[in-house]
């Protein structure tokens, strides 16, 4: 009885000594594999709802070197949020093409949508020193390094896109915003100045002109916002500026003019706000008096016949309510 219950025993702990080796440990997931393998699953769930991801993703399925159809499907993974898929379709574009300007480009790009702009430039570096590196090369270089807060690496890339490209506006723009974040105003504003030389209508360029004057010549300034657009722009613009300087009496008296001009200027409306959070006063201006013309005689007249007086929303103008943004 004994034996048979030894054996027993014996015959059941060999079985489960047998079971334990035969369970695999698995590793744990990361963090980031869990969401790149939750961002696919997503993406081929919004995919089949999607007619343009569905027509690129059948076009790969067809030629999986099709290189422009890769970036179009990774751009359009990028627009819908989905950024490691777009990442890793922009990765594979680069491997499949290593001598290719736009996939790296394009990597670089969707990196820093992702908030990874040091990942971005880290790329297109490496990849400038492996090529001659064009002038879209060095130029996103140069935004990229603009963008990781890198701004001596930055300037060096933007200096070298416009050695090779220099009629082009917006590279000299690009350079004196990177020389303006490092308070090299004079050279800053030499280079907005010959961005506007070549483009006069440029406003992204008399905006960065208009911040690097600043309020050391405002007069100087709105006029030359004014050249490339209407006065109340040119006003909220200044604003921005004035703003961003921390001068929020001078901002307000900017938007005070703009609002003259377009009381419903939605880009004034969102200074007024934005300037409100940060001084503490109320999100309410004073309307300067203008010269007033035929029409506004005739109304005047007819409030006065009919013995209305202007109310205080004739004189102000009250926005609570508005997304706050300065350009």
């Amino acid at each position: 009885m004994r034996a048979a219950s030894f054996a027993v025993a014996t015959m059941v702990a060999t079985i489960l000594l047998s079971t334990a080796c035969a369970v695999r440990k698995v590793a744990p997931i990361s963090a980031a594999q869990y969401n790149m393998d939750r961002q696919a699953i997503n993406a081929v769930n919004a995919g089949d709802g999607d007619f343009e991801l569905k027509a690129l993703r059948a076009k790969l399925d067809t030629n999986p070197g099709d290189l422009t159809s890769r970036l179009e499907l990774a751009h359009r993974y990028q627009q819908l949020g989905f950024f490691e898929v777009a990442i890793e379709h922009c990765r594979l574009a680069c491997e499949r093409a290593p001598d290719s300007d736009n996939a790296h480009i394009a990597l670089a790009r969707a990196l820093r949508a992702d908030d990874r702009a040091a990942e971005g430039a880290k790329v297109l570096s490496d990849y400038a020193a492996r090529h001659d590196g064009s002038v879209s090369v060095w130029a996103w270089l140069g935004l990229m390094e603009d963008a990781a807060g890198q701004w001596k690496a930055g300037e060096a890339a933007h200096r070298k896109a416009l050695a090779l490209a220099p009629d082009r506006d917006d590279l000299h723009n690009n350079l004196g915003y990177c020389l303006l974040k490092q308070n090299k105003k004079k050279e800053a504003i030499e280079e907005f100045q010959a961005a506007l030389k070549i483009n006069p209508k440029s406003v992204v360029a008399s905006n960065n002109l208009a911040a690097a004057l600043g309020s050391s010549s405002k007069k100087e300034a709105v006029e030359r916002l004014q050249s490339v657009t209407d006065p109340a722009s040119a006003h909220s613009n200044m604003a921005a500026v004035l703003i961003e300087a921390g001068q929020y009496e001078e901002a307000r008296k900017e938007i005070d003019l703009a609002l003259s001009y377009n009381r419903q200027h939605s880009a004034a409306l969102s200074n007024l706000a934005l300037v409100s959070q940060l001084d503490g006063q109320p999100a309410q201006v004073k309307l300067p008096v203008r010269a007033e013309g035929s029409w506004a005689r005739m109304s005047h007249a007819w409030h006065r016949l009919w013995g209305r007086s202007e109310s205080s929303e004739d004189r102000t103008t009250e926005n609570s309510g508005t997304t706050a943004s300065s350009r």
